[in-house]
């Protein structure tokens, strides 16, 4: 498979910001995420996020993170 890498734009609810989502991205898919900006508060974290890997995998991932309510919007820079 093809090797990617794909930054994209996070909006985590308040409800998933004290769970530890970006580690288990680094655990439970072969990726490399690598955090590029980030502001955290108690209501709401906007996290800009670079993804490494198996074009696969970077999919997984995009999809695990859908179903914790976390709003992805690809970077086109």
């Amino acid at each position: 498979m093809p090797m990617m890498k794909l930054t994209v734009f996070c909006t985590f609810p308040k409800e998933r910001i004290r769970e530890p989502i970006l580690y288990n991205l680094g655990q439970s898919f072969r990726i490399v995420p690598n955090i590029r900006q980030a502001s955290i508060s108690d209501e709401i974290g906007l996290v800009k996020l670079e993804l490494e890997g198996d074009e696969a995998e970077v999919e997984r991932a995009l999809k695990y993170l859908r179903e914790r309510n976390v709003k992805i919007d690809v970077v086109t820079e």
